[in-house]
């Protein structure tokens, strides 16, 4: 098992050696890391978990990802590709992201499996279950996807 805040200690470790190497964006998102770690339990008054951790930086990712958007409408295209550099560097503390194919696989697979329990095959109204079980394999393996694609893999599957 991970050492609970052993991510905040190496997001510190490599944020002095990018300031050591003078390159000013990869530490000023460093600090954003560090600091999003130390606002997230400050907010719980305790030590994150791994999985906790993993959330914090998700969230991150998915306001970069609103931001991108947001100055790639308002014609800004220098402050999304900063965006989309700190993207870059916050990945790399997240397991990897799981790819269209295996997520359209976990679907199918869920699915099946939805339909073997309850008894009938699966219906859009039956969309929450689903996710839920999607994301809970994808968890398990210790990958990720956003929940978004998540979500519109499902309803791809249960509409067609």
């Amino acid at each position: 098992m991970i050492d609970p805040g052993a991510l905040a200690a190496h997001v510190t470790k490599l944020s002095i050696a990018a300031l050591k190497e003078h390159d000013a964006e990869r530490t000023g998102t460093l600090r954003l890391i560090k600091a999003a770690l130390m606002n997230k339990a400050l907010e719980r008054n305790a030590t994150l978990t791994p999985a906790e951790e993993q959330q914090t930086l998700a969230t991150m990712i998915k306001q970069r990802r609103d931001s991108i958007e947001q100055f790639t409408k308002g014609n800004r295209p220098e402050l999304a590709a900063k965006e989309a550099a700190e993207i870059v560097v916050i990945e790399e503390f997240l397991p990897k992201a799981l790819d269209e194919a295996g997520l359209k696989a976990l679907v199918a697979e869920a699915v099946v499996a939805h339909a073997a329990t309850s008894g009938h095959a699966p219906t859009p109204k039956d969309m929450g279950p689903v996710i839920k079980a999607v994301q809970a394999k994808i968890q398990e393996m210790g990958a990720r996807a956003e929940g978004r694609l998540v979500s519109d893999a499902v309803k791809t599957a249960l509409a067609g």
